[in-house]
């Protein structure tokens, strides 16, 4: 079901609000677009999502809005640098990315679930994962290994 959460980073200099679906399959409301992305969640073994340890749920900008400490954020990016990763410029917490991608139908918030402060943890045990061998460019194939994620 589609929830108004909050999170933000360890020191709370920097807060937001998302509208994004953590139920399990069968119980999620209609996506907001076409594509996986919007029907689950993600752990990729790429070195930046294995390293900041990000589980990743995808949700609009519409529906995604800091609420605090927008100028406490600092950037990051890597590769190619379409994402643009942000980090607390005091504590170093890695909230959320955001980026545009066609496949994805343009403009994204990644969410690191990670940060949320209103999930409990059964709601997390119950919520689904896709694994992305990002480390190969694979992100549509799980990776081998999956414990560590």
């Amino acid at each position: 079901m589609l929830k108004t959460r909050r999170g933000g980073c360890h020191c709370g200099d920097v807060r937001f609000e998302c509208e994004i679906d953590l139920a399990p399959e069968g119980q999620r409301s209609p996506p907001p677009r076409p594509g996986i992305w919007w029907t689950t969640t993600f752990r990729c073994n790429c070195t930046f999502c294995r390293k900041t340890r990000m589980w990743k749920v995808f949700t609009t900008p519409e529906r995604f809005r800091v609420t605090q400490g927008e100028e406490k954020l600092v950037e990051y990016r890597h590769g190619a640098c379409e994402i643009q990763h942000v980090f607390c410029g005091r504590c170093g917490l890695h909230p959320f990315a955001r980026a545009s991608f066609e496949p994805l139908g343009g403009d994204f918030v990644c969410v690191n679930i990670a940060c949320l402060d209103d999930v409990d943890p059964q709601e997390l045990e119950a919520t689904p994962i896709v694994y992305e061998d990002g480390i190969n460019d694979a992100y549509d194939v799980a990776p081998r290994f999956t414990g560590y994620l």
